[in-house]
């Protein structure tokens, strides 16, 4: 009797001293620092709110990739092999993503990207999910807007060649731009680059009506600057690569009506998920919640939620279940994951107006056929 009553006293001890263990791998030092911290404020949100799964406590572990592909891919590594996780919440940014992909898929370990929108991330995947919209209809869109909605005809295209999501982003905008009648010049620059003035003697003697920068927040303000002091007056347009603050303590007025396509504005989403969110992170942060933040909060919860219809933490099921989940009411709105793991979501577009990131439409799937 003495004997069940210790065993049963040693189990109730291994369940609080064991959680379930989630690895969240993001840029929380490095140039796209600003990323990984707007996703782990969301995640935090979420967690609070949800910290337990089939009875079980959540533990997040936290693990920095230092903005680079080497470190993402041995973060993952780790979480995976040492701290034992049942599953990955990962950053932004695709090429860190794609790093990280052969570990999960090998270890079939359940991986949730909240913003990497390069089609290859999930593509003949079976363990790797994402709570975000993917680059051709990203690029599609800001080509039916640049086109449609701005009236513009001649666009030069700034490619980042280190960054998959920027290759990517460019080849697919350049692909429905051109198709609608516009005409695309390109050129290229490197992650890290400060001077801009060759590509901007290129592009401006191609007078363009806008320039597209498919890049990160600080090349794409940077690149602003840069134009904007030799005189270009046109639209300067981005991805979500842009949706960051850094882009505007950056860029400061040369980013000034700047456009991008991005995930959510807090005018974009209405459900009572989304506004619980907005309440809770304005009293938490003492701001609106960024795009990325609400791609965090999306993540944990799409996450917790497969696990829960699951039943388990068998991490093949719950790969499996991740990819079921249909009229999900999240932060950034109705979500939906297709049977390749990709989120089928409308695309927002936001601008730079007097210093923060205003509302201007929203594009669905139909509008860019």
């Amino acid at each position: 009797m003495r004997k069940t009553l210790v065993l049963f006293i040693m189990g109730i001890l291994l369940v609080s001293v064991f959680p379930v263990k989630i690895g969240v791998i993001l840029s929380m030092t490095g140039n796209l620092s600003g990323y990984g911290k707007l996703i782990w404020e969301g995640i935090q949100i979420a967690h609070e709110e949800k910290p337990t799964v089939l009875g079980e406590d959540v533990e997040l572990v936290l693990l920095d990739t230092r903005s680079e592909k080497t470190e993402a891919a041995n973060a993952a590594t780790r979480a995976v092999e040492k701290e034992k996780v049942v599953a990955l919440i990962t950053g932004f940014t695709s090429s860190q993503a794609l790093a990280m992909v052969p570990i999960a898929e090998s270890r079939k370990i359940p991986m949730v990207s909240t913003g990497a929108t390069n089609p290859l991330v999930t593509q003949g995947r079976k363990f790797v999910s994402r709570v975000c919209f993917i680059d051709p209809f990203q690029g599609a869109a800001m080509a039916v807007f640049a086109y449609k909605n701005l009236g513009a005809k001649r666009v030069v295209v700034f490619t980042d060649i280190e960054q998959d999501y920027s290759v990517g982003l460019s080849k697919f905008f350049t692909n429905k731009f051109t198709s609608l009648g516009g005409e695309v010049k390109s050129v290229y620059f490197k992650s890290g680059d400060q001077d801009f003035s060759a590509q901007l003697s290129v592009a401006l003697s191609y007078n363009p009506d806008a320039i597209y920068v498919t890049g990160y927040y600080q090349e794409i303000a940077l690149i602003a600057r840069q134009a904007r002091q030799l005189g270009f007056t046109g639209y300067i347009l981005a991805g979500d690569g842009a949706d960051a603050e850094e882009l505007i303590e950056i860029g400061g007025d040369s980013v000034e009506n700047l456009y991008f396509t991005t995930h959510y504005h807090v005018k974009s989403a209405s459900n009572p998920v989304a506004e619980r969110f907005v309440e809770t992170y304005r009293k938490k942060y003492g701001k609106d919640p960024a795009a990325l933040s609400a791609l965090g909060y999306d993540a944990y919860m799409v996450l917790l939620n497969a696990i829960e219809r699951t039943g388990s933490f068998d991490t093949e099921k719950i790969a499996e279940e991740i990819r079921k989940t249909k009229n999900f009411y999240g932060a950034t709105g109705i979500i939906n994951i297709n049977e390749n793991g990709d989120a089928v979501k409308s695309v927002v577009v936001n601008t730079v107006k007097s210093r923060t990131f205003d509302f201007v439409t929203t594009i669905l799937p139909e509008d860019i056929e």
